[in-house]
């Protein structure tokens, strides 16, 4: 092949049309900016690119058998409309995806199956049902080389070995562009308690949401938020309170959850727990945290930390006494979910420096361009682990011509 790629935006139908474009960019060496819909395409580095790859006309599901509970859809295919689809057989995605793009102008379920999967950004449940990785049951891709690649079928030259489909999720369409996805999913859970405590501080909500897991009650949601973000919320009761806002979630059959829930109540007496959201108030709740519609409507810097539950508080302590921050604590703890003032580097300093004393992975998901082409967006890598993602890179992606530079410079 010969002669120069066209740049602007293309959006192939199918994996062959995908990949005769992705070999045409190898031979041309035009670097490729791959997105489904773009609802995640301000997070991470600026790519500098002259020709963007969406996968967002290859949509449908050509496979669904409740029954057996697998689920195969096109990379492009939207989440809301998957969503649905499993909701009218009463199942569910159980990783309980955030969707990220509200909190970056786009509607809800706007964001494509396969950047969800590419992003391996999972919600509340990860507690109890793990990461989006651990249902994905195999992909079909293109790499950076134009050939279509299987999960479980044809083993790539170079990459023997590696369980394609967890390499791929959170590889941010740096390795190879998904084109096809089978999911596990699960029933969905018929009934939801959401015992709520007001006006803990952040190391008393933690240490009640680490109680909480540390029962026999099969808790499947936890999470803690400053008063500021919880007036962001729905719910009047919630966002009338003016005080920080602790939550925990039990889901199972009627008798059981609300069984799980009055258990719950005695062990977490001393923290006082003083609202109970029925199943309808906790979906409503439970969405708001998955959406993130506390930080919905602002531009201000927002980053997702994973660190210790036992170390959380303390992380967003050392970061208050430098600059002014707000917290939504999940999973216990052990991610943070901190949004930071508007300063040029979006607070990076302080953020890396706290971390480096304190132990965790920052990822800035929300600020401006000059600042995202100015600092790490990613956790920099200790050099075993960066050696071995460059290894992964040159596996995958030889030319380099995949979404460069997105999650670190150079790469």
């Amino acid at each position: 092949m010969t002669g120069h790629m066209r740049l602007g935006f293309h959006a192939p139908e199918t994996a062959e049309e995908l990949a005769h474009l992705v070999a045409e960019a190898v031979d041309t060496r035009t670097p490729l900016e791959v997105m489904g819909r773009g609802t995640k395409r301000e997070i991470g580095r600026p790519v500098g690119s002259g020709s963007v790859v969406s996968t967002e006309r290859m949509v449908g599901v050509p496979l669904y058998e409740p029954s057996e509970l697998v689920l195969v859809a096109q990379a492009g295919t939207p989440l809301r409309q998957i969503e649905t689809m499993l909701a009218e057989n009463e199942q569910e995605l159980p990783f309980e995806p955030v969707d990220l793009g509200p909190i970056l102008g786009y509607g809800p379920g706007e964001a494509t199956i396969g950047g969800v999967i590419a992003t391996n950004i999972s919600g509340s449940r990860r507690v109890i049902a793990g990461a989006a990785r651990d249902y994905v049951l195999g992909v079909k891709a293109v790499n950076g080389r134009g050939e279509i690649i299987k999960a479980g079928g044809r083993v790539m030259k170079n990459v023997t070995g590696y369980d394609v489909g967890r390499v791929l999720a959170g590889s941010w369409g740096t390795l190879a562009i998904m084109t096809e996805i089978s999911l596990k999913v699960l029933p969905a859970q018929r009934e939801i308690r959401t015992l709520i405590c007001f006006g803990l501080p952040d190391p008393t909500g933690v240490e009640a949401l680490c109680l909480a897991m540390d029962t026999p009650f099969a808790v499947s949601g936890t999470v803690h938020m400053h008063a500021g973000l919880a007036k962001g919320l729905s719910h009047p009761e919630i966002s009338g309170a003016g005080v920080s806002v602790t939550a925990i979630r039990v889901e199972n059959f009627p008798a059981s959850a609300r069984y799980r829930a009055s258990r719950l109540k005695q062990v977490l007496a001393a923290y006082g727990p003083r609202l109970e959201l029925d199943t309808m108030g906790s979906r409503a709740f439970w969405e708001e945290i998955r959406t993130l519609k506390m930080f919905q409507g602002t531009k201000a810097p927002l980053w997702r930390i994973s660190t210790t539950p036992a170390g959380a508080s303390k992380l967003v302590a050392g970061l208050a006494r430098k600059i002014e921050v707000r917290a939504l604590y999940d999973w216990s703890g052990g991610l943070v979910w901190l949004q930071t003032q508007a300063l040029t580097d979006a607070g990076a300093v302080e953020v890396r420096r706290t971390i480096a004393e304190l132990g965790g992975h920052a990822t800035l998901v929300l600020a401006e361009a000059s600042t995202r082409g100015a600092i790490d967006i990613f956790q920099p890598l200790d050099p075993l682990l960066m050696a071995l993602t460059t290894k992964l890179k040159q596996a995958f992606d030889p030319a380099g011509i995949l979404n460069p530079g997105r999650m670190y410079q150079g790469l």
